[in-house]
């Protein structure tokens, strides 16, 4: 956890734009750069609620009768950890997305003839007064699909959540 500490220290846009600068442009290491700064406040969620499903009374149980620990990681405590991540998946998406568009803008995306919607928006700068739709509508899918992401994040979690009281 003191590695997830390290890289949760630093803003992950910045950190991805360090990665994506010193690995060259490209969808490849756009791809790396993002994961590399979107998988520690995953670890820490999985982490933590690991902590609390492992003190469970059914956990001890299946301990007391002799389950082995790699059959109480899968059985008993994954089952009980999975839907808040991916519930947190979901809600970091809208995140992802901007900072992918954020490395295509400034050039460290993909590469032409890949279409990105940061490079697209880039593109329609010079095209801003004339024609705005060039550079408003990529906008516009970037804010539709992170909203998209966040709704179903928000759906997710009333379905997931063992603790979400249904009405």
């Amino acid at each position: 956890m003191r590695a997830t500490d390290i890289v949760l220290s630093f803003p992950s846009l910045i950190l991805a734009l360090a990665f994506a600068a010193a690995l060259g442009a490209g969808l490849g290491t756009a791809i790396v750069a993002i994961s590399l700064t979107a998988w520690p406040p995953i670890a820490r969620l999985a982490r933590a609620e690991a902590l609390v499903v492992r003190n469970a009374d059914y956990v001890a149980a299946a301990r007391l009768y002799g389950a082995s620990p790699l059959r109480i990681l899968l059985l008993y405590i994954a089952p009980m950890c999975i839907p808040s991540v991916i519930v947190r998946l979901t809600l970091n998406m809208a995140g992802i997305i901007l900072t992918a568009a954020s490395l295509g803008f400034l050039g460290l995306g993909a590469q032409p003839p890949l279409p990105e919607w940061g490079a697209m928006i880039s593109s329609g700068r010079k095209f801003m007064l004339d024609y705005w739709w060039v550079a408003v509508m990529p906008g516009v899918a970037i804010l539709l699909t992170s909203l998209a992401f966040n709704i179903a994040g928000d759906t997710l979690r009333d379905l997931l959540d063992p603790r979400h009281a249904r009405s």
